[in-house]
């Protein structure tokens, strides 16, 4: 009996075979498992994206404030900016010098232009006296060389200028024009360094004697504070302080009445302060002529 090789016969279709079928190649079979691994790996979520999804709280976002301290610290400084940092520092340090320098003349921008020009006229006369000073030593000198008696000359000159120094030195009474200053200190708040700032001015201003009530100021005097007063060269001096100035009085007075000088000084601390003017003032106290323990005259 023949058989109909045709499976449409038998009424079961024959499975669809492939037209071609061709191996896999090597690395297909291998990158299978990992290429799903990556796979999972991207599709799992964030161990943070889970924990914060678990608890429902989102992330703290960083304040302003701690963002700028992130990125301020710790510093990273390159070499360029330490050299611009040295520079600003140095322009600054500068700049306070030259502002510090300035504000010692504040108290002059404000003056008015009477004050200034009393101000130049005292310098005027300062450097007036510096060049009257030098012509007498010349004239001096001129005398010494041209004189036929050149000892008495020298004699003479030794002897005023042991009166110059004796009047210096406090040794021996002085009288000429100059001025009085008066301070009166109900309060008791002018202390010692007010009148030693006060002594200091006329010093500067050309004064060749100084009295404190009677008490004769020189070159080492001292004042200080004490209980209830002050002390001159460890006498005490009661008020109204009584200062006799010999000097030029054109040049002592307005010394002690420019702006920010030692009247305004004194009177803002609430004393009465007078200054008036002399043609014959007397400086009478004295001191003893001490001599010195070690300096001797150097000349031959």
């Amino acid at each position: 009996m023949a058989h109909d090789e045709n499976p449409e016969r038998d009424g079961k279709p024959e499975p669809d075979r492939p037209a071609d079928r061709r191996p896999m190649p090597p690395e297909s079979r291998t990158a299978g498992p990992q290429a799903d691994g990556k796979h999972a790996a991207d599709d799992a979520p964030d161990e943070g994206t889970g924990r914060a999804a678990e608890t429902g709280a989102p992330e703290p976002a960083m304040t302003g404030r701690q963002r700028l301290v992130a990125g301020l610290w710790p510093p990273r400084l390159t070499r360029a900016q330490l050299i611009v940092a040295l520079l600003l520092f140095i322009l600054g340090l500068g700049l306070a010098i030259q502002v510090r320098s300035t504000s010692d003349s504040s108290a002059l921008r404000g003056a008015r232009q009477e004050d200034l020009v009393r101000i130049l006229d005292e310098l005027d006369n300062r450097s007036q006296r510096l060049t009257d000073e030098q012509r007498r030593l010349e004239g001096q000198k001129t005398e010494l060389e041209n004189s036929s008696d050149q000892a008495e000359e020298a004699r003479k000159q030794t002897v005023e200028k042991e009166q110059q120094l004796g009047v210096l030195a406090g040794t021996v009474a002085a009288q000429g024009p100059g001025i009085t200053l008066t301070v009166k200190d109900p309060t008791h708040s002018v202390e010692a360094d007010k009148l030693l700032d006060t002594v200091q001015e006329l010093r500067a201003a050309g004064a060749e004697a100084i009295q404190i009530n009677d008490v004769r100021v020189v070159a080492d005097s001292y004042v200080s504070d004490v209980r209830g007063g002050v002390e001159v060269d460890g006498k005490r001096v009661a008020q109204p302080y009584r200062f006799k100035v010999i000097g030029k009085p054109e040049d002592l007075e307005p010394a002690l009445n420019i702006p920010g000088g030692v009247v305004q000084t004194l009177e803002k601390e609430q004393a009465t302060v007078s200054v008036s003017r002399d043609e014959k003032i007397i400086v009478d106290a004295l001191r003893e002529a001490k001599r010195p323990d070690y300096a001797r005259s150097s000349s031959r």
